[in-house]
């Protein structure tokens, strides 16, 4: 599909949830996951994450330390896009102040602030758009691995729904931002 009609159905889906969510539909889901499962999916859905990202640039200076455009390493563009996709997810959050869900004002979004509050910070999801941006540097990286690596970012995003952290909205915002600034970093080393 092409990338941007897949953006543009991120964008349309993400609006008509933000319009849902406002009108009350109830899309939260409260599932409690134990045990194995519990920490399986708490492990999932760390990919994209701060340790993960390190971890896996090791792994490319270890296993592929060729040079791309602007002298830049398989793990120098994989650290860059990733950490700065948390960032301005992070500049969002800050900006629009969306509560998450299941606490008190839960879906308004309260505007700026510059002090921390993980209970307003729930737009973009910020999980979802790092495994999705992690992924696509790896996809574009290594075309054979786009399955798993595709995988991975669909169900680190899922898990931030299921697991009550962010509304759907959020989700897909996040995943439409981190596809997004991954694809045009990707073409900026590659053209």
């Amino acid at each position: 599909m092409d990338s941007s009609i897949l953006l543009g159905s991120l964008g349309i889906a993400c609006a008509g949830m933000l319009v849902a969510e406002r009108l009350g539909a109830k899309v939260v889901l409260s599932l409690k996951f134990k045990g194995d499962i519990k920490r399986e999916t708490r492990w999932l859905a760390q990919y994209g994450q701060g340790a993960c990202t390190v971890v896996v640039a090791g792994l490319l200076v270890a296993f592929d330390n060729h040079r791309m455009r602007y002298g830049l390493t398989p793990a120098g563009l994989l650290l860059t896009v990733v950490f700065g996709t948390s960032l301005i997810c992070m500049l969002f959050k800050r900006l629009l102040g969306r509560v998450r869900p299941n606490r008190e004002n839960a879906g308004r979004f309260l505007g700026p602030t510059l002090r921390h509050d993980n209970s307003r910070e729930s737009f973009p999801s910020s999980h979802s758009a790092a495994a999705v941006s992690m992924s696509v540097v790896l996809a574009h990286l290594y075309p054979q691995g786009t399955v798993v690596f595709a995988g991975l970012a669909i169900t680190c995003s899922v898990l931030r729904y299921v697991m009550d952290a962010h509304w759907p909205s959020d989700v897909l915002a996040g995943v439409g931002l981190g596809l997004a600034l991954a694809q045009i970093s990707c073409l900026w080393v590659t053209s």
